[in-house]
């Protein structure tokens, strides 16, 4: 079992930045794929970007391409999301969450994710 710690979110201006930091522990992190989901209010979660084990390869959801870079540190069991551009339509709940097979190549959406985080809140004001 993975354990995820969220932190980074907040309020922010349209347009501005955010970085988003996911801490993982209780497996081996470099083994494993990682994705950021979302979720406003009264809406599905939803995808917001993955990366496989080693940081080779990476996917986005399309509302957030050319705006928001995913990365991790396998030495410091650390995912990042770096969010520019921000609108308020970017405003929710955001989780990283755990793929449950290890040395997936492409981490997409319908990874089969199995840990999640307790999330962080990102505010876009306009």
């Amino acid at each position: 079992q993975v354990q995820l710690v969220e932190s980074g979110g907040g309020l922010v201006q349209a347009g501005g930045s955010l970085r988003l930091s996911c801490a993982a522990s209780g497996r081996t992190f470099s083994s494993y794929g990682m994705g950021w989901f979302r979720q406003a209010p009264g809406k599905e979660r939803e995808f917001v970007a993955g990366i496989n084990w080693s940081g080779g390869s990476t996917d986005y959801a399309d509302s957030v391409k050319g705006r928001f870079t995913i990365s991790r540190d396998n030495a410091k069991n650390m995912v990042f999301l770096q969010m520019n551009s921000l609108k308020p339509e970017d405003t929710a709940v955001y989780y990283c969450a755990a793929d449950r097979l290890l040395y997936r190549g492409y981490v997409h959406a319908n990874a089969d994710f199995g840990s999640w985080g307790q999330g962080t809140q990102v505010t876009v004001s306009s």
